[in-house]
């Protein structure tokens, strides 16, 4: 293998031991999120476009966030690389590449809400690191000097090469030392990465509610009736089991606050500041709801929706005993990453079922789901009412403050589309001439569902059959009977909410407020 290639392959494996000791410091000081791949990767999805976030949900879903770190490895991979072959004759200028890309990761995680002097450890110690990596193949990979002639070149024609050449010998050896160098900075990488992933793992798994113990609730939801559910094959279930229900956010790694050290301030255009503890909040009385939530970037017939069984403190009654000020209309929330929305006040003082969430189907919230607790205001889109790893309210104005999202274009106030979708025949699936069932869910959440309509081929609409209702903040699942005849079909459904608003046809995406259209699929009938 040419010189160059060897050197660019050792440029890679130095940046691995980078990364693997920049991931070690990073959990030995607490701070994974300093690691250089997370903080870079932070950095990039907050100045990234809100047209090229609502791409990456849309096309890769829930793995949006594997899917950048994948690019970002691969991008280091190709700089790495090519710091590595300038490492072979210019080691001062490799160097001080590595060390700008050090300095940039230290910046970034320096830039992070909630960012400490040590934070840029890691990338520091990384920058160590794959200096040394350097340094240590460079010496195997010295380049010959311009004009060395070998001996192989002083033998005549028709002469052997002498034997004190002896190159293949040579080259063997070089490359046993090369393979040995390499192994053992690739096992440093792996040893340091994999030491700091356990010791991260081991502290994360310390920090979520699966050891808690939670109380009754003062004000019970009570059983669902039976007939919530059409127990149709294919159908989404009523209550979305806690590891399927959606999650979009822009954290690159699940937040871990330990309930015990965890704290929520409520301030602003308040009479009176209130911080509560996680204790505080289990000595109040506790409220259950059942409560549909969906993503604004949900597209038409998209997944982001899901329905769970709520548990929490009343928000509107936590927020009136702070004394609300006039002119306070807006409750900015910020997550322990630094993540922050801004819902409407009179949204949680109308008397809506708003919650200030411990638990989510009868167990404490996942972390990944908001442990320790979360905003739950139901008939808004998430962006403006469900706030996650919640440790901030600060009640003030929208002339005054903007959050995350609607720093970035997307609308102030966010009420849930009436929408719905089609999950019973799947798109483009095949099923025989006869009766067949179609079957799906809608919402409108606040106001509810009244009818659902489905048609086919552009033909006349008719009316589904509605499973019960178990409230207006719910989701409601539908179905109705066609008589499929042999050929291709397009079914198409709409939904009308309690108001009277039937969906319109109109498609427009998620931007700026959320997407609209009827959704359709297209079945073939054998």
């Amino acid at each position: 293998m040419p010189a160059p290639r060897v050197s660019a392959a050792f440029g890679v494996l130095a940046a691995a031991l980078a990364l693997g000791g920049a991931e070690l410091a990073a959990a030995l000081v607490g701070r994974p999120e300093a690691g250089p791949l997370l903080a870079v990767g932070s950095v990039f999805i907050d100045l990234s476009p809100a047209w090229l976030k609502d791409f990456a949900i849309r096309t890769f879903g829930a793995a949006d966030k594997l899917v950048l770190l994948l690019t970002l490895a691969g991008v280091i991979a190709v700089a790495a690389g090519v710091i590595g072959t300038a490492a072979l004759r210019r080691p001062r200028l490799a160097i001080t590449a590595l060390a700008g890309l050090a300095a940039l990761a230290g910046a970034a995680a320096l830039s992070r809400p909630g960012a400490r002097p040590a934070d840029v450890l890691p990338a520091s110690v990384g920058a160590v690191g794959g200096t040394l990596a350097l340094l240590y193949t460079r010496r195997g990979l010295r380049p010959r000097p311009a004009g060395q002639v070998t001996p192989a070149a002083l033998a005549r024609p028709g002469q052997p090469v002498p034997s004190t050449a002896q190159p293949a010998r040579m080259a063997g050896a070089e490359r046993r030392v090369l393979l040995t160098r390499g192994s053992a900075i690739l096992g440093l990488a792996v040893l340091s990465g994999g030491a700091g992933r356990a010791i991260t793992s081991a502290r994360r798994s310390s920090a979520d509610g699966r050891a808690l113990v939670l109380p009754r609730p003062a004000d019970p939801a009570g059983a669902l009736p039976a007939s919530v559910s059409l127990n149709v094959p294919g159908l989404s279930p009523f209550t979305t089991p806690n590891d399927a229900f959606y999650r979009v956010d822009t954290a690159l790694i699940v937040p871990r606050v330990p309930h015990q050290e965890w704290t929520l301030r409520v301030h602003g255009l308040v009479d009176r500041p209130v911080e509560l503890s996680f204790a505080d909040l289990l000595a109040r009385p506790l409220s259950e709801r059942d409560i549909t939530l969906t993503c604004v970037s949900n597209e038409v017939g998209g997944p982001y929706a899901g329905h769970a069984r709520w548990l929490g403190v009343d928000l509107a009654a936590l927020l009136r005993e702070a004394g609300i000020r006039p002119g306070a209309d807006q409750i900015l929330s910020c997550s322990a990453d630094g993540w922050t929305a801004s819902t409407a006040l009179e949204s949680v003082l109308d008397g809506r079922d708003a919650l200030l969430a411990i638990a989510m189907n009868g167990a404490a919230l996942p972390p990944a789901h908001g442990f320790p607790a979360r905003m739950i205001v139901p008939g808004l889109y998430g962006y403006v009412s469900a706030t996650k790893w919640v440790i901030d309210l600060k009640l003030t104005r929208f002339a005054d403050e903007r959050a995350y999202w609607t720093r970035r274009g997307w609308a102030e106030r966010a009420p849930i589309k009436t929408a719905s979708r089609i999950e019973v025949p799947k798109p483009f699936a095949e099923v025989p001439a006869g009766p067949v069932t179609v079957a799906g869910t809608a919402w409108a959440q606040h106001r509810g569902i009244a009818a659902v309509e489905v048609r086919v081929d552009d033909g006349a609409w008719r009316q589904a059959d509605l499973a019960a209702s178990a409230g207006p903040d719910t989701w409601r699942q539908w179905q109705t009977t066609w008589q499929a005849a042999p050929g291709q079909h397009r079914l198409e459904v709409r939904a009308t909410d309690a108001t009277g608003h039937t969906q319109p046809a109109e498609r427009l995406p998620p931007i700026p407020d959320g997407a609209t259209g009827w959704h359709s699929v297209l079945v073939t009938v054998t």
